[in-house]
């Protein structure tokens, strides 16, 4: 017994040490998803931010494909020291529900360290479609139903999500078109080959600006600052309608607490300064940092979320 107790305190000074000395390596976020959208952006502005605070490079590493599982499942199978990270969306607790296998568990094969930030989806249209308002495009996919298709970055994420649960709640049928990321999903929207989408607000707003798209509706609950003419999908006609999209780090299961809590400090305080706040606006997210606790009890209520709106949608992989 005394073997045991001398084992566990010596790896316990050994999770310690290495706690005290972490990172002494680059740090690698594993975003898996294309670059340039939602979550790379924001993880790309936490890379700015965070390399030169712990004094080690943070390398961003795109690894897109299945719903995010690719990338996510190459983060589940690293070592847990700390030096491998996932920057993950909503779509982490969506994908369980959508894929018939999946090679990880979303919750048992990883340890929270944080949500960084939550924001909208914006419904919008190209303009050669006659829609001005939610209740027009309502209007609109009721009097030709499976004729209007709305673009996503894929099958199983937040976007084909989003845009099911909006079908269900109104009682329309719009076509899914995934396509390999929201950047490739965007330039068919601006381009008229597709006439609606539920992208970020970066992706948005410049085309917004310049007349190239009209945006009608934000996904969230409450109206987001920067666009505040914008009405909520709530408000504009689907009465409770609310998918906000959050982003968050996760580690491998197994990793250190000491690592976690030292990852969950460092970064809550770099996210708290004014500039940080206005970089992560300018991604179309606001800063919305937690505990690690408090994350894992988010991705626990938002997996069971989402899989009631799966099933409710009948929202599929094709």
């Amino acid at each position: 017994m005394k073997r045991i107790f001398a084992a566990v305190a010596a790896m316990a000074l050994a999770a310690a040490a290495n706690a005290q000395s972490y990172p002494d390596k680059p740090i690698k976020i594993i975003v898996p998803f294309g670059p340039g959208g939602f979550t790379d952006v924001a993880a790309r502005i936490l890379q700015k931010e965070l390399a030169p605070a712990i004094g080690q490079a943070v390398i961003i590493e795109n690894r897109p494909g299945a719903g995010s599982t690719i990338g996510t499942d190459a983060v589940a199978k690293a070592a847990p020291d700390g030096y491998t990270l996932a920057m993950v969306s909503t779509a982490h607790v969506i994908s369980p529900h959508i894929y018939k296998q999946m090679p990880y568990d979303a919750i048992k094969d990883f340890t929270p360290v944080m949500r960084l930030a939550e924001g909208p989806y914006v419904l919008t249209v190209h303009p050669s479609l006659p829609v001005k308002s939610v209740s027009d495009l309502i209007a609109l996919a009721k009097a030709k139903p499976g004729a209007i298709d709305y673009a996503s970055s894929g099958n199983g994420s937040s976007q084909h999500l989003v845009g099911a649960l909006f079908c269900s709640m109104a009682g329309v049928q719009l076509n899914h078109v995934p396509y390999k990321g929201s950047n490739q999903a965007m330039n068919d929207v601006l381009g008229g080959q597709v006439k609606v989408t539920f992208a970020g607000v970066p992706n948005v707003l410049p085309n917004v600006q310049n007349g190239k798209l009209r945006a009608i509706a934000v996904s969230t609950a409450k109206r987001y600052a920067d666009m505040p003419d914008v009405p909520t999908i709530a408000e504009a006609g689907v009465p409770g309608y609310d998918a906000t999209i959050w982003l968050g780090l996760l580690a491998p299961a197994g990793t250190p607490h000491e690592i976690v809590q030292k990852l969950n400090t460092e970064i809550t305080r770099i996210l708290s300064t004014p500039d940080a706040k206005k970089l992560m606006g300018s991604a179309g997210v606001d800063v919305a940092t937690s505990t690690p606790e408090d994350f894992g009890r988010l991705l626990q209520s938002e997996l069971d979320r989402w899989g009631k709106v799966v099933r409710e949608t009948g929202a599929t992989v094709n």
